[in-house]
């Protein structure tokens, strides 16, 4: 394996980027291949199987870019494909669900957290099922937010409008006891700010982003992939919907002020 092959990261929109963003902090010798579905998003509301179908045309294509490490930095296609892609590439496939599981029980003294995902991610369970699995009497509410992909996709998450949209959307966790809020759609944390204006100081609100990018490290560095590379990489991006929305986000939340952004088709059936 080339060690200086690139990292693909996969997401149904702009979201993932919060994930391309920590581990190009983390390791910034890495090149990165992202791919942005954005024609399709969101993902939230589709089935698992439709959600499985979309990850696999994405992971196939940064395939044929020769990878070293595909990123699922999206919630959604984490719980819909990472097994299955886990068994099947010849590579690596990290997704954000067990990160940022592992985050939230490090951050939380009462072992009471709240999810806010995607309906396709609150429903399967995924995060509940990995929260237990490292600590089996945690207490975990769960909150679908399907307003907030569309309004980051919109590149409208800034303004007074979003945060009333958060101030609504949370609303309906009042009278629950928790102490962490665990950002389960990578779209969220550039809600963040609204996000924690809402709950307050004593809620601890995290995103899986940062996590992922340590699990990547440690996976390289496990492997001896990480790259040697002396000049710095120069990344690309892929959008299936509009490259002016998309390239626009790159160049605010990631600070790439002429970001290479590439349009992709994948099939319609």
């Amino acid at each position: 394996m080339n060690v200086n092959a690139p990292i693909g990261v996969i997401d149904s929109g702009v979201g993932g980027l919060t994930v391309a963003k920590e581990i190009m902090k983390l390791l910034p010798n890495e090149q990165i291949f992202y791919i942005g579905d954005n024609a399709r998003c969101p993902y939230g509301p589709r089935s698992l199987q439709e959600v499985k179908k979309f990850t696999w045309q994405m992971a196939q294509a940064l395939m044929k870019k020769k990878i070293k490490m595909l990123v699922i930095a999206c919630n959604t296609a984490t719980a819909a494909a990472l097994d299955s892609l886990q068994k099947k590439l010849p590579i690596p496939v990290i997704g954000v669900i067990f990160p940022g599981a592992r985050a939230a029980i490090k951050s939380s003294p009462g072992k009471n957290i709240a999810v806010l995902g995607t309906l396709g991610t609150v429903q399967s369970g995924a995060y509940e099922k990995a929260v237990k699995s490292l600590v089996s009497s945690s207490n975990v509410v769960q909150l679908a937010c399907p307003r907030f992909v569309p309004l980051v996709e919109s590149d409208e998450y800034e303004g007074e409008f979003a945060r009333k949209m958060v101030e609504e959307t949370l609303s309906q966790l009042e009278g629950e006891v928790f102490d962490t809020a665990i950002l389960g759609c990578t779209h969220y944390p550039l809600l963040q700010d609204f996000i924690e204006g809402v709950f307050g100081n004593g809620v601890k609100v995290l995103s899986s982003a940062e996590e992922t990018a340590k699990d990547v490290e440690r996976h390289l560095r496990f492997k001896g992939q990480l790259s040697d590379r002396t000049k710095p990489p120069v990344h690309h991006f892929y959008t299936s919907g509009s490259i002016p929305i998309f390239r626009s986000i790159i160049q605010k939340w990631l600070g790439i002020e002429e970001p290479f952004v590439h349009s992709i088709r994948f099939p319609k059936t």
